[in-house]
Order: C-alpha cells, then sequence, then structure tokens
C-alpha cells in the first residue's frame, strides 16, 4: 500500500441558506473549489490528475447527477480528467476522500482531488411520476432540501422520523440537557468567531461572490438568547434552531498524492491518511454512529485518543455532538472543534465530511506534527472517520 498525502485543502465561505452564495449554482461552487485548489499548486500539470471525486448529498437539480464532472469542466480542467460523484448523504464529502485515498493506495491513481459540495438554498423541488397516466388531480410537490421524502411504506416508522426528533432520541438515552446544548452550541459560536478573527482560516478560505467569511457564525448569540428559543422538533423538548447546524451552502475542495505525485506538485505536504471507518446504526439513532467508526479508525491507526492533537466532530445537533463526546470517556474535549464546528459554521450537507477533513489537515499542518481525526454523523444510521497523521 503506498502513502497517501494531502496536499492542500481549500473550501469557500459557508453560506447560509437563502443567503449570499444562493445565486450560486452547485455545479459552480464546486468549480470554484476545484480552480482556487489549482491555482495554488502552478507546478501541477492537471493533465496528470487521474481523478476529480466529489461528494454530493442531492444531485436532484443543477449538480446534473455528476457534479465532479460538471464541475472539472467548468473549472477548466482538461476534458481528459475525468470526474465521479457520490454519495453518502451528510457524510459525501468525506466518502470522496476516502475514495481517492483508495485509489491511490492501491495504484490505481497517483494524483487525485477530492471534495464535496451542497447548495440547500437551490435544492429543487421534485413532482413524483404518478402511477397512471394522465391524471387529473393536483400533483404534490416534495422539497428536497433535507430529510426523508418520498418514503417506502415498507420502512419501520421509527426509522423515517425527523431528523430533530432523532437528535431528542439520543438528548432522552444519554441524559443530554438543554442548558448543556445551548452551551456547546455558545462555544462553537466563539470558537468560530475567534478563528476568524485570529486569521486561522486564512490558509484555506476562498472568498466567492463578495462572501470572505462563514455567513451562520452569530458572534452576537449569548446563553440569554439561546434559551428564549423554543423547541424545534418535540414540544417540551430539548433540540432548538439555536443548537442545531442551519441549512448552507457551500463547497471544499483537497489534492491528494503519493510520493510521486508530490514531487510533481513541488509542494511539502500537510499531512497523510492514515485510516479510515465506516459503521452503521440504528436510523433513527443516527446521530451517535460517529462513535463506532472513531474507535475502529484509531484501531487502524495503532493510535489511542491520547495521541490526538485535535479532532473535527461534524456538529449536526448539539445533543448528538455531545452524545458522542459522552461515549468517549479518554478524550479531551479541549481538542474538539477548536476553530468552532457545524452549529456556527453551517452543513452543506454534501461538503462538511471534506471540510473537516482539510480543517484537521491545515491545524496538523500549523502545528508542525501530530494525529487528528475527522468525523461525521450520517443520516439513516452510519458513522464515517478519517485519520490524518504529520
Amino acid at each position: 500500500m503506498r502513502d497517501v498525502y494531502i496536499v492542500d485543502a481549500v473550501r469557500t465561505p459557508v453560506g447560509r441558506y437563502g443567503g449570499a452564495l444562493a445565486g450560486v449554482r452547485p455545479d459552480d461552487l464546486a468549480a470554484h473549489a476545484l480552480r482556487a485548489l489549482a491555482e495554488r499548486t502552478p507546478a501541477l500539470d492537471l493533465a496528470r490528475v487521474d481523478d476529480v471525486v466529489f461528494g454530493n448529498a442531492n444531485g436532484a437539480g443543477e449538480e446534473n447527477r455528476n457534479v465532479a464532472r460538471m464541475a472539472a469542466l467548468l473549472a477548466g480542467f482538461p476534458v481528459t480528467v475525468p470526474g465521479s460523484t457520490v454519495n453518502r448523504l451528510c457524510g459525501s464529502g468525506m466518502e470522496a476522500v476516502i475514495q481517492a485515498y483508495r485509489a491511490i493506495a492501491v495504484g490505481d491513481a497517483s494524483i487525485a482531488i477530492a471534495g464535496g459540495v451542497e447548495s440547500m438554498s437551490r435544492a429543487p423541488w421534485v413532482v413524483p411520476k404518478p402511477e397512471r397516466a394522465f391524471p387529473a388531480g393536483h400533483q404534490q410537490m416534495v422539497s428536497t432540501t433535507l430529510g426523508w421524502r418520498l418514503v417506502n411504506p415498507r420502512m419501520p416508522e421509527e426509522w423515517t422520523i425527523a431528523l430533530g426528533e432523532s437528535a431528542e432520541l439520543l438528548a432522552d438515552r444519554y441524559g443530554v440537557t438543554r442548558e448543556e446544548q445551548d452551551a456547546f452550541a455558545l462555544a462553537s459560536h466563539e470558537k468560530a468567531a475567534r478563528a476568524w478573527k485570529d486569521g486561522a482560516y486564512a490558509a484555506e478560505v476562498v472568498p466567492l461572490d463578495g462572501l470572505a467569511r462563514d455567513e451562520s457564525i452569530r458572534e452576537d448569540t449569548s446563553p440569554e438568547a439561546l434559551a428564549r428559543l423554543k423547541p424545534a422538533f418535540r414540544k417540551g423538548g430539548t433540540v432548538t434552531a439555536g443548537n442545531s447546524s442551519p441549512l448552507n451552502d457551500g463547497a471544499a475542495a483537497l489534492l491528494l498524492t503519493d510520493e510521486a505525485g508530490l514531487a510533481a506538485t513541488g509542494r511539502e505536504p500537510l499531512a497523510r491518511v492514515r485510516a479510515c471507518a465506516v459503521t452503521a446504526v440504528e436510523p433513527q439513532y443516527f446521530g451517535i454512529g460517529p462513535v463506532e467508526a472513531v474507535n475502529r479508525a484509531l484501531q487502524r491507526a495503532s493510535r489511542t485518543f491520547a495521541d490526538l492533537l485535535t479532532v473535527e466532530l461534524n456538529e449536526a445537533f448539539a445533543a448528538q455532538a455531545l452524545s458522542c463526546l459522552g461515549r468517549w470517556p479518554d478524550l479531551d474535549p479541549a481538542v474538539v472543534n477548536p476553530r468552532g464546528g457545524a452549529i456556527a459554521i453551517g452543513h452543506p450537507l454534501g461538503a462538511s465530511g471534506a471540510r473537516i477533513t482539510g480543517a484537521v489537515a491545515h491545524q496538523l499542518a500549523a502545528a508542525g506534527s501530530g494525529t487528528g481525526v475527522a468525523a461525521l454523523c450520517i443520516g439513516v444510521g452510519q458513522g464515517l472517520a478519517v485519520v490524518l497523521e504529520r
């Protein structure tokens, strides 16, 4: 197996739903990230890129089914560079990184670009085809923005509940209080705001359409403001819009190589991929999915929680993130999401896995050495994790 390096990682700022990036098509979001990545490595002959792999959770609209290929063409890559789009819902961007890593590790590729993209603002409505031709009645339009739609009636009802209700179930099961969730959310905003103020994101974020900074961060939030929000999914519940990730738009891209490919870039890598893992759980408890995925990935990397310099755990919900952290008693919470998480930064579904993987790589590069983990929960009950090292 060949060593696989992350040479560079970029991302767009993350836009709010209906915000600054709502006018940008998802294929153009992805193309912007690809173009920026290429411009930062001028020594690389793009014709040497063996594949472009992008994650996308929707695919029903302007992504045109294979947004990776569309974006590569829009970015001006040679037409000989292929592209493939993968879908593991919220983990799609990380799945793309893992697939590129595997191709390089086994010798099927030397240089690959992996990433993810989502425009939740532009996710289309769909109209199911009628079972019989020429229906006389009205047809229902279905939103593809988030969550279950067109559910198979054979699915057990407990599997297809709303994502927020799943977070409520985790809060019930693991005893996560409203106060703990709000405090976690507040810390996410505070860390993200501080990171931007300190220039911590300068190495990875490439502005787009006048947006230079993540749009969902609320520097003015407070415990009192969060406490005033009503439960969003269950009467008398604990999960609110304030302690959940928002709907967002954004893209991220990473350049991966083997030793020969690394020489062709003329650059020092940010980090090396050590291991990965995917696991599955009951769909209604999807948020706990990262627990076993991280455990397995660390075991495969011959590392422990004590070895970790940084952890990027995607914050779909505060209840979900806290439930996971509670299952890792040996993990120092101070190393988790040191620059803020998805509650503040945002969660553009197909892009988030690539964003947090790139974030870990940049944090390891800034530190000079160390081991880091990126992990996500995934709707319908899965978890995904990657271990990086420098």
